[in-house]
């Protein structure tokens, strides 16, 4: 029989630092933290002054909204009003986990987490650590507003490195960013999936943003097929056209064209890096990363990998196209607005 030995030293040292934390939030301050799809920077979301904090740190535009995370125990009806009967569905099924439902936001809660709309976005966070954290915040009574922990439009972080890479100045002391809670890789790796529930009776539930709770996966929940974002609907963190890049231009390849274009950026004296989730022979890349080739492993590994990628200063990351199906809706999603800014780069490469 094994017996799970713990150390105790780390135990309490992990204990102490999410309590100095907690204290940092309810005194107005920024925390980096943990949660199961990607580190994010949090702050109180009742605090208006320490969300504006948020946004001034990423260079935020102070209309993108940004999602409140809430303990496990916490009272919704605080947060949002009119809650359907579908958001306790939803609930009972995915939470605590990677699922965002969007809300009419309660009169007591400030529009600073929602730009300046109506609704609101929470989510209660499944990593033990960030469900510590909401438990010791306010006695686990506060909401931590928090998107991702990285500059507006850049690579998530999915390790505690990252978000001190992405602030190497904010994180000094004295600086915005208090503390940063190390708590291993996120499970997940791509952001959650986000539901629009404040427009049933003419919409339906509107899926904003897919991630690794699938289509499919709430439509067994609710009965329905959540449609597709229209142009009325709210706006959700994530949701812009270009999004989740690196600094290095990326481009998606389909299978079938690869080898010529990684020949022709050869001949042309050009250097690249390279993604792929199935074999692709020799090539002549600065560094290239293999990925899993089934959703779940390749989301875990997506922003990590491109991390790693653009570090290599190449001329162009390449990344070998994925399925087009429902299961990996959500990294294609990722990588289209990874590549969105990058349209015509490699014409130009090859000019």
């Amino acid at each position: 029989m094994s017996v799970d030995v713990i150390d105790a030293g780390k135990q309490q040292a992990m204990q102490d630092a999410i309590g100095h934390a907690a204290r940092q939030l309810e005194a107005g301050a920024l925390v980096g933290f943990p949660t199961e799809t990607v580190y994010g920077l949090g702050a109180d979301a009742e605090n208006p002054v320490a969300v504006a904090s948020i946004y001034a740190a990423k260079g935020r535009p102070s209309n993108h909204p940004v999602i409140v995370h809430l303990a496990p125990e916490a009272d919704l009806a605080y947060w949002a009003t009119d809650i359907p009967g579908e958001a306790y569905q939803l609930i009972a099924a995915f939470w605590p986990g990677p699922l965002t439902l969007i809300l009419k936001r309660a009169a007591n809660i400030p529009d600073a987490v929602s730009g300046g709309q109506d609704s609101i976005g929470v989510r209660c966070p499944s990593h033990p650590i960030a469900q510590a954290l909401l438990r010791a915040f306010k006695g686990g009574k506060g909401g931590v507003a928090a998107p991702s922990a990285n500059k507006f439009g850049h690579v998530s972080p999915t390790t505690a490195q990252h978000v001190l890479d992405e602030f190497p100045q904010e994180s000094k002391p004295g600086g915005m960013i208090a503390a940063v809670l190390d708590g291993g890789q996120s499970e997940v790796g791509i952001e959650s999936t986000i539901v629009d529930l404040t427009r049933l009776a003419t919409h339906g539930p509107v899926l904003l943003r897919p991630g690794d709770i699938s289509a499919a996966q709430l439509a067994q929940v609710l009965g329905v097929l959540p449609a597709a974002p229209d142009a009325a609907a709210p706006r959700a963190s994530g949701t812009l056209d270009a999004h989740y890049a690196p600094n290095t231009p990326v481009v998606l390849i389909a299978s079938a064209a690869l080898a010529k274009t990684m020949q022709q950026l050869a001949d042309a004296g050009r250097s690249f890096a390279l993604m792929s989730h199935s074999p692709v022979g020799n090539t002549a890349a600065l560094a290239h990363l293999a990925l899993p080739a089934e959703p779940h492993g390749y989301a875990h590994d997506l922003y990590a990998d491109l991390r790693a990628l653009d570090a290599v200063h190449a001329d162009i990351i390449l990344v070998q196209a994925l399925p087009d199906d429902k299961d990996w809706q959500g990294v294609n999603d990722r990588l289209r607005r990874a590549a969105f800014d990058s349209a015509g780069v490699l014409g130009k490469l090859l000019a």
